[in-house]
């Protein structure tokens, strides 16, 4: 199966560059990138300069940066649920990124740009960071971090965050900044344009070390499956386990929401696909989370993009839609396996 999804998303990132308002063939495709890196190896010149550009400088790094940024959040959502127990965690559940939606906004509304074009991302990693600081700080008070103290400081958290966000936004649009409140409601609902391919690489490179690092501990998430006391007499520390992982996504989180805005359901829906063909083994859930999640969000950019041209979509509307079905079927199936296995 991981040979067929990475095969899958190599074909899915050919296809997603040919869709647009100028479309490229397949074959082009590879032929201009092969060129780029490697001058006179993509064969005879048979494209225009400007196909070039929209290929190169457009529509790879925008393409590239949703396959790091779907697959950083699968992995992270399949991490939080293995790490809880917890069916229904994600980054949005932790106030994650509820804490890099306000510092974004704070950024935008006060309209601060000490990092120049970087302020936004370096914005809302802070927001996501201070976010993640507070849930431990609530969580940790009463002695460890168990689960449900964990998803309560998270909830506590993503309710005040979004409070303060809503609260920015109402003072921008009555003091008649409307355009900074629109602006801060379409990154909220997130996007990928304008990326370019300075923001592929930090996604990138932290995705792929993240999901290696979790896969590493895939036993120890394993072993929290079976339960807590199971998992420490097989040696987890789990105060420390919990810690080490917990900061892992939530920095995880705070890069993809800092260069995507606020994307839900593919942390919270894919993990739930991938065990439905694989089973609970994390072993096995992790990477093909991350190929899986890569795959979604690049076909998600692409319908955002296309759906209504020229104009474009927030990248949350098309992962909302998606998600909410999949969940009542899940959730049906369910019922009709509980019923059967009562009768």
């Amino acid at each position: 199966m991981l040979v067929v999804l990475a095969a899958g998303l190599v074909v899915t990132l050919t296809t997603a560059v040919t869709i647009g308002p100028v479309p490229i063939p397949f074959l082009q495709v590879w032929q201009i990138v092969v060129d780029r890196i490697h001058p006179g190896l993509g064969g005879e010149v048979t494209w225009t300069p400007v196909r070039e550009q929209i290929v190169w400088d457009i529509r790879l790094p925008r393409i590239l940066l949703g396959a790091a940024v779907g697959a950083g959040l699968a992995t992270v959502g399949a991490t939080l649920q293995a790490l809880v127990r917890n069916p229904l965690a994600d980054p949005y559940v932790f106030g994650i990124t509820s804490g890099a939606s306000t510092g974004a906004t704070a950024l935008m509304a006060l309209g601060i740009a000490a990092f120049g074009s970087a302020s936004l991302s370096v914005a809302a990693f802070g927001g996501a960071v201070v976010a993640f600081v507070l849930v431990l700080a609530l969580a940790g008070a009463g002695g460890g971090l168990a689960p449900a103290r964990l998803i309560l400081a998270g909830l506590t958290v993503a309710y005040t965050m979004s409070a303060l966000t809503s609260l920015m936004i109402f003072l921008a649009a009555t003091a008649g900044q409307s355009s900074i409140a629109e602006t801060v409601l379409f990154w909220l609902l997130g996007g990928l344009g304008g990326a370019r391919w300075s923001h592929v690489l930090v996604p990138g490179v932290v995705t792929v070390l993240g999901t290696l690092v979790v896969t590493m501990r895939a036993r120890s998430l394993n072993a929290l499956l079976v339960g807590e006391e199971t998992a420490a007499t097989l040696g987890v520390n789990l105060g420390r386990f919990r810690l080490q992982m917990f900061t892992l996504t939530a920095l995880m989180t705070g890069v993809m929401v800092a260069v995507s805005g606020g994307i839900g359901f593919v942390g919270l829906m894919v993990p739930h696909a991938v065990r439905l063909l694989v089973g609970s083994d994390n072993r096995r859930v992790l990477p093909i989370s991350m190929l899986l999640g890569a795959i979604f969000l690049v076909w998600a950019d692409v319908a955002a993009r296309t759906v209504v041209a020229p104009q474009e979509l927030p990248i949350g509307i098309i992962t909302a839609l998606v998600g909410a079905p999949f969940f009542v079927a899940v959730m049906r199936s369910k019922r009709r396996l509980n019923v059967v296995g009562e009768r």
